[in-house]
């Protein structure tokens, strides 16, 4: 069996790299399996060199697509032509997508229609909200699957709503904790650490990227200036993304404790989020890994695709309105922030499950 594997984004990676992994066991124990591993080069990193691959102990993408940016239609498009010009060249038995990216939905399409069957990893997750990008394809990858690995029992659920037979659904955990369990224990101090004499428990980490967040100058400039005034001095590390980094030079925000740093790789962002006092984000896959972390995380957006972690773990959803982080902050700083449990599953054998299941299949 010859599993082509997708990944379009860098959060894509961290999901996939265990399957890689159990792939490879798999097939040196003598199984009939392999894979094929294509980066639709949706996103364009810089980061995303030979250090990325070797920090994730995977192999170099066998092909890049190089889809590059546009409008959400422009690289659909872009995605899709590439796509089938390589699984024309390369034909496979499987095509699995993970995630909720834009080449998740693209190259399910594309895998359909020359009749290659699809499997979906993390599927089943919805925030409801139709505004996000990322919801839309949930939705149309969902709708086209074959296979659906789930991550929660809400998942399976929200599966079993839109009539997918249960014989289809494979509740076996989420990739992204095993890759964050297995590289736990290589996690690397940022030179950041010593730079700004960061102390364990004594500082806060931030992350805004979403469009509903940082778009408007007035409701960035509002967010940030409350995460200041209530964080009562203790550094905030805010690692920007490009796209913030351009908005808040038009803003100008400046505060004694704030520190607007570059992006980090996986192991340095994850030792500073591991060591931190708190977590404040509009990231979905933060908050997974702060609940498995036992890290108090905030959330600034009025819906989650992974009610789990607010249910079971250590999230809280504030919503976007600033009024919400005051009363946060203080419960926080007062040491009675909830302990949180780790949701069933996300035990760092999620990718044996699911290959296991693919031989069976």
């Amino acid at each position: 069996m010859l599993v082509t594997i997708i990944a379009g984004a860098r959060p894509n990676f961290m999901k996939i790299a265990p399957i890689i992994h159990a792939i490879q066991k798999s097939k040196a124990e003598g199984n009939n399996i392999d894979f094929r591993l294509i980066h639709t080069g949706q996103h364009y990193d810089k980061k995303m060199s030979g250090d990325f691959f070797e920090q994730l102990e995977i192999p170099e993408p066998h092909a890049n697509l190089e889809a590059g940016g546009g409008t959400q239609a422009e690289q659909t498009g872009a995605i899709m032509i590439r796509f089938e010009k390589e699984l024309q060249e390369n034909p496979t038995d499987l095509v699995l997508v993970v995630g909720d990216v834009t080449s998740t939905m693209a190259c399910a399409i594309t895998a359909q229609k020359m009749n290659v069957k699809v499997a979906h990893v993390e599927a089943g997750i919805r925030s409801g909200d139709w505004s996000m990008p990322e919801e839309i394809n949930r939705l149309v990858t969902d709708s086209i699957t074959n296979y659906f690995f789930t991550t929660s029992e809400i998942a399976n659920e929200n599966l079993r709503k839109i009539g997918v037979e249960e014989e289809r659904i494979f509740f076996v955990g989420n990739t992204m904790i095993d890759t964050l369990l297995k590289q736990m224990s290589r996690f690397r101090q940022p030179e950041i650490w010593t730079e700004l004499n960061l102390k364990e428990r004594e500082y806060i980490v931030m992350t805004l990227h979403r469009p509903a967040n940082v778009d408007q100058e007035s409701q960035l400039k509002d967010l940030i200036n409350t995460i200041v005034e209530s964080s009562k001095g203790l550094p905030l590390v805010f690692p920007v993304h490009p796209r913030t980094a351009k908005i808040l030079r038009n803003i100008g925000i400046e505060a004694p404790n704030l520190y607007l740093i570059d992006p980090l790789s996986y192991l340095e962002f994850n030792y500073l989020v591991k060591n931190a006092r708190a977590v404040v984000t509009d990231s979905g896959g933060i908050t997974e890994e702060t609940t498995v972390m036992g890290i108090p995380c905030m959330t600034l957006r009025d819906n989650t695709e992974r009610p789990e972690t607010i249910t079971l773990g250590t999230n809280e959803l504030l919503g976007t309105n600033p009024k919400a982080i005051p009363p946060a902050f203080e419960k926080l700083l007062a040491g009675e922030w909830k302990k949180g449990v780790i949701p069933e599953l996300w035990d760092g054998k999620t990718a044996e499950r699911i290959i296991a299941a693919l031989l069976k299949l």
